[in-house]
């Protein structure tokens, strides 16, 4: 492929990786064309067919990003694929899970996969990222009058940086030939606790931060009466399951294989995002 004159359709476009990965290709000579519900350059909603065909008008990759809090939709996937490749895309980045191949089969994750790898009109790469560091930082895992909660029976994960996602991602959009067929599983260069990453926030934001590691049903059940679809529970209890069973991600140095440097620590992140915990909100 060459990248003269080109545009990516970023599907999420707004969220984490996809507006980081905006960012990134801009000056790398590729035009991003973010795609979201609102707030994007176009709009795309899984939900509304409609919205689907006039996004990929004069797309030639696409960055993959699935439903989100549902497990079912390997067949509105497969839709927007078999328009893509009509439309003329040519190459599929995905961004997928880690431990995609270990995923329940109630999960459509593998089933994405799958057929990503069975179309023989477009390349496709696969990243499969861990338990990502902006969690913390955000709304998904917050730090809430200074304690961290989730379960993990004081198991570890290789928490990995959104940025570095994202800048995989955008090698392998701006060269597909060279990572057409790969699965990149993306993590930080260390596998740590839960009660690291209290401890790591508690020193860079100078406020105490302490972790509770909660039964994982009691956790699983409030995040349902919080209002998480009853169907993501098989979900939440997978990710979560790893963790306390010993298999979560460990270190796999892909992230540099990839981009040629190392990937963020969580100390490094932390210090970057430091007003996250600072703020009088936290």
């Amino acid at each position: 492929m060459n990248n003269e004159a080109l545009t990516a359709l970023i599907l999420g476009g707004t969220g984490r990786t996809g507006s980081l990965l905006a960012a990134g290709l801009a000056p790398r000579g590729i035009t991003p064309r973010t795609a979201a519900r609102g707030g994007a350059d176009v709009r795309f909603d899984w939900d509304d067919p409609s919205t689907h065909a006039d996004a990929l008008v004069g797309i030639d990759r696409l960055y993959l990003v699935t439903p989100t809090l549902r497990v079912s939709y390997a067949g509105q996937v497969g839709a927007l694929l078999d328009l893509a490749e009509a439309a003329g895309v040519r190459h599929v980045t995905h961004l997928s899970v880690y431990h995609a191949d270990q995923a329940p089969p109630e999960i459509d994750i593998a089933a994405v996969e799958a057929d990503l790898a069975s179309r023989q009109g477009i390349t496709h790469a696969v990243l499969r990222p861990s338990w990502v560091m902006q969690n913390f930082a955000d709304d998904h895992l917050p730090v809430i009058d200074g304690l961290i909660t989730a379960p993990s029976a004081g198991g570890r994960e290789a928490f990995v940086d959104a940025v570095d996602i994202a800048a995989v991602a955008a090698e392998t959009l701006l060269a597909p030939e060279t990572h057409a067929g790969a699965t990149y599983s993306l993590t930080g260069p260390q596998a740590l606790t839960f009660q690291d990453i209290a401890d790591t926030i508690a020193s860079v934001s100078g406020r105490p931060v302490a972790y509770d590691d909660i039964d994982q049903e009691t956790w699983i059940n409030s995040a349902l009466a919080a209002g998480v679809p009853a169907d993501y529970e098989v979900m939440m209890r997978w990710l979560t399951g790893a963790i306390i069973t010993g298999n979560g991600a460990t270190p796999t140095g892909d992230i540099e294989k990839v981009t040629g440097r190392p990937a963020t620590t969580f100390r490094e992140f932390a210090e970057r995002t430091a007003h996250a915990w600072t703020s009088e909100a936290k």
